[in-house]
């Protein structure tokens, strides 16, 4: 008599291999640049592509590579050196021709996921590496999820740390050894400016996720982090213009008192949640907001409102709008606010008041079937996403990206 055994089977994670390729393109324009003092061309164009590979390495566990690069041209970088592309009427408002105009950033995530027999405990654990002209950054994370409730109710804890090191580029003026006959002011230029001694900076963070299905139609979810930084968090090139100093110029281009000085400790704590409610066939509402504090005097709060609206198996319309506010830094001074006695500044507008809405529109294309072929990957989705973001301080960009999914066969 042939012994009889009973099999149990256990669903993959990831079934077969998985290819993301995504690109965005972004670009910006406004008048308050941080490199020139708070006035200034803020114009920026950004290209980012990236590549997502997520290899199934057994049943339970996934291996995921997320590497891409960024490529940059900015007028306001470039006015590190206004004096470098050989202009002769320099201004804050026109971009330098030379180098400092561009750079570009790489960067590659591996991450790994074990997930329990059961599917009720998934472990993460990730590194991270970027580089570009003047930075460079490590990073090391890990996470735990617990599912209950037959999978209702979800819980995670994790936290990352990263460990950075800038190449501190100051503005051409206050360099060793610069020298230029056409400058112009009440006496000599003589800055009170001296290196930061200490170019590293720390990130460590802890976040906290809980999840629930609250029933067929509504789930909710909770999150919050603190984020410790410690090191150089000020930025070496931006500018700052005290009023209580001699102004001093080359062409209509002012030289600079200083450069931003920030403390060298901050702490973030972000909190909020999502609810999404299905409507309909058609119809999903996701919504979204998060609270904000720092203990630099920045209070923020961010709401936005998601309606995919399905208009066959195959196409999914994504309307989008988002709203943020934000209050001011404590050691943010517009142009010549700052006096020369204070112990910190800057003329950031990041670090103002001010508040911003963004709207979106997207498109998704999704094929259950992997109908579509290239070499032996099938293709999934494809998602066509453009954004229109506009600041109260005059700063205005938009957002194109395109991303698309393969899978094995």
């Amino acid at each position: 008599m042939a012994q009889q055994t009973n099999a149990v089977y256990k669903k993959r994670v990831l079934e077969t291999s998985e290819i993301d390729f995504l690109f965005s393109y972004y670009n910006q324009d406004g008048q308050n640049a941080a490199v020139t003092g708070g006035e200034g061309t803020e114009e920026l164009t950004d290209a980012t592509s990236s590549i997502v590979l997520k290899i199934p390495m057994n049943a339970d566990d996934v291996l995921t590579i997320d590497m891409g690069l960024s490529a940059y041209t900015s007028a306001s970088s470039s006015n590190v050196n206004p004096l470098d592309g050989g202009n002769i009427n320099t201004t804050p408002f026109d971009a330098s021709s030379g180098e400092s105009r561009k750079d570009i950033l790489t960067y590659i995530n591996p991450s790994y996921q074990h997930s329990s027999a059961d599917r009720n405990s998934i472990w993460t654990a990730n590194t991270y590496f970027s580089t570009e002209y003047d930075y460079f950054s490590i990073g090391f994370g890990g996470s735990y999820t617990r599912l209950f409730n037959e999978k209702n109710t979800e819980l995670t804890v994790g936290g990352n740390i990263f460990f950075d090191k800038w190449n501190a580029i100051y503005p051409i003026e206050l360099r060793n050894g610069f020298f230029d006959d056409r400058i112009v002011g009440n006496g000599s230029y003589n800055p009170n400016f001296t290196v930061f001694e200490n170019e590293r900076r720390n990130s460590y963070s802890i976040s906290l996720g809980f999840s629930q299905i609250l029933n067929k139609k509504m789930q909710a979810s909770l999150f919050m982090d603190v984020v410790s930084q410690n090191g150089l968090l000020s930025t070496p090139f931006q500018r700052v213009y005290f009023g209580d100093a001699e102004d001093f110029f080359i062409a209509d281009f002012q030289l600079a008192d200083d450069v931003e000085q920030l403390p060298e400790k901050r702490l973030k704590i972000p909190v909020g949640g999502r609810l999404n409610y299905y409507v309909n066939d058609l119809v999903i509402l996701r919504s979204y907001y998060r609270f904000y504090w720092d203990d630099w005097g920045v209070i923020s709060h961010t709401a936005s409102i998601e309606a995919p609206l399905k208009l066959s198996e195959k196409f999914t319309l994504y309307p989008t709008y988002r709203y943020y506010t934000q209050s001011e830094a404590d050691y943010f001074y517009p142009k010549e606010d700052a006096q020369t006695t204070f112990d910190f500044y800057t003329s950031d507008y990041d670090l103002s008041k001010y508040n911003a809405h963004q709207y979106g529109l997207g498109v998704q294309y999704k094929d259950i079937f992997t109908s579509t072929k290239v070499l032996a990957f099938g293709l999934k989705t494809i998602d066509l996403r453009f954004s229109k973001y506009d600041r109260s301080n005059g700063l205005n960009a938009y957002i194109f990206t395109v991303g698309t999914t393969f899978i094995g066969n």
